[in-house]
């Protein structure tokens, strides 16, 4: 995974990794969210592909839009 830049100093993400039709998140609990195509849509992890390699804005674009934070693919917890 490619670790986040957070430049606002305040993110969740700690860490992200792109695929052709996904993103997948790492959060500050550790826990790995994956975000489709299938399961939140095109738009939104394009968008989401965007505020990851930017390094601002991702957390803030999940916890604001519902699709997104309640449509992830699958969550992996922290081992």
């Amino acid at each position: 995974m490619e670790t986040y830049r957070n430049l606002s100093g305040a993110s969740g993400v700690v860490a992200y990794d792109i695929g052709e039709d996904f993103v997948a998140v790492r959060f500050e609990s550790g826990d790995v969210y994956w975000y489709t195509y299938a399961s939140t849509g095109v738009q939104h992890v394009d968008t989401m592909k965007i505020l990851a390699r930017r390094g601002r804005g991702l957390s803030t674009y999940i916890s604001s839009h519902p699709d997104v934070r309640d449509g992830y693919a699958r969550k992996e917890p922290d081992e």
